[in-house]
């Protein structure tokens, strides 16, 4: 049974659809993340969970105890704990008091919110700094701060809105990790919410991506990057190429069709569901820069191959970019960052049928 369950949640600001009617369950012990682009919803959700809004319709069951339907249930009796994207800590409290303000508010006996204290302290690495302010600390710990006081109560649910949005790269890279280990040697239950679509891959079991208040898509992290559902989707996550085209035929018991592309060669590539697909259908093929093979000359025997020029050559470290013109359209290959060829070079590609993925 889901620890967590979305039903039919409807939440409108005045005319506008904040989100729109949505289903979505989230496992005991799960971290899922809701991704999307700013205003598609996923912010409004994760407050409606936490009771920082209140739905126009649907409801929303915790542990199996409804939040709405049968009274609302506010924020204090959820036991919830909730990291906002500014950190929201006291500058002129102390770190102790910053973390202990909830259980002081509860009137904690004072040696119990000292061991309680320490205790979420320890977990997120500040054991030693709860005499400081938040002034004398990095934004990092700051962040752990934070972290610390959604966890002293012991929460059943964990909610993160977009927590490590205003840190740099690569302290943001490095807070992917600890708060992805933390949750998972806690066991909690977590909602993260996040447009960082690298930051969604790390730290998920399962990611819900959002369009214009829907979920379009929910499955794990491979299956979101490798199996979108639609344009939308493989767009979103990761870096892409679409090509536009017509199918022209669907050969039958095959996951299989042949594409007449926009710069006139015909293609094959994979559809998910078959049934679906009929010719004349208007289609783009995706494939991923990394899917795409170069050679610089033209390996017999092969399908999807195709001449065209580098028109632009990017280094990037550890590997490279062209942008490859075949016939006017442009499709960006990353390769090893040895390869010799040049800007203005003729080059093959060969699109792996198996990779490349018809989507509307």
């Amino acid at each position: 049974m889901a620890f967590i369950k979305i039903e039919n949640l409807l939440k409108k600001f005045g005319n506008m659809v904040a989100v729109n009617h949505i289903y979505l369950e989230v496992q005991k012990g799960e971290m899922l993340t809701l991704l999307g682009p700013s205003g598609c919803g996923k912010t409004t959700t994760l407050r409606c969970i936490a009771g920082l809004e209140k739905p126009d319709d649907g409801d929303i069951l915790i542990d199996g105890q409804p939040m709405f339907s049968q009274g609302f249930v506010p924020p204090s009796q959820r036991e919830i704990g909730m990291v906002f994207q500014n950190y929201a800590v006291w500058p002129h409290l102390r770190v102790f008091d910053n973390v202990a303000y909830g259980l002081k508010i509860q009137k904690f006996p004072r040696h119990v919110i000292k061991e309680k204290v320490m205790e979420a302290l320890e977990s997120v690495g500040l054991t030693g700094l709860g005499r400081r302010y938040p002034g004398q600390l990095s934004g990092g710990q700051q962040q752990r701060v934070a972290l610390a006081r959604a966890l002293v109560r012991n929460p059943k649910v964990l909610l993160l809105d977009e927590p490590l949005s205003n840190l740099d790269a690569k302290l943001r890279e490095r807070m992917r990790f600890e708060i992805k280990s933390l949750v998972r040697r806690m066991n909690m239950t977590s909602v993260y919410v996040t447009h960082d679509q690298a930051e969604a891959m790390v730290i998920s079991d399962r990611i819900a991506v959002m369009e214009a208040g829907n979920i379009v898509q929910v499955g794990v992290p491979e299956e979101i990057y490798k199996k979108p559902a639609n344009r939308f989707v493989a767009d979103f996550i990761g870096t892409t190429n679409f090509i536009p085209g017509e199918i022209v035929e669907v050969p039958k018991g095959k996951e299989l069709v042949y594409i007449q592309t926009e710069f006139g060669q015909k293609m094959l590539c994979r559809v998910f569901d078959s049934a679906a697909a009929f010719p004349n259908q208007k289609v783009y093929v995706s494939i991923r820069p990394e899917d795409v093979e170069v050679f610089a000359k033209p390996p017999d025997g092969r399908d999807n191959l195709f001449k065209g020029i580098i028109q632009h050559r990017a280094y990037l470290g550890n590997f490279l970019n062209f942008f490859v013109n075949v016939d006017s359209t442009m499709i960006r290959v990353q390769v090893a960052y040895d390869v010799r060829q040049e800007e203005g070079e003729e080059l093959f590609l060969f699109l792996d049928p198996e990779k490349c993925i018809a989507l509307t």
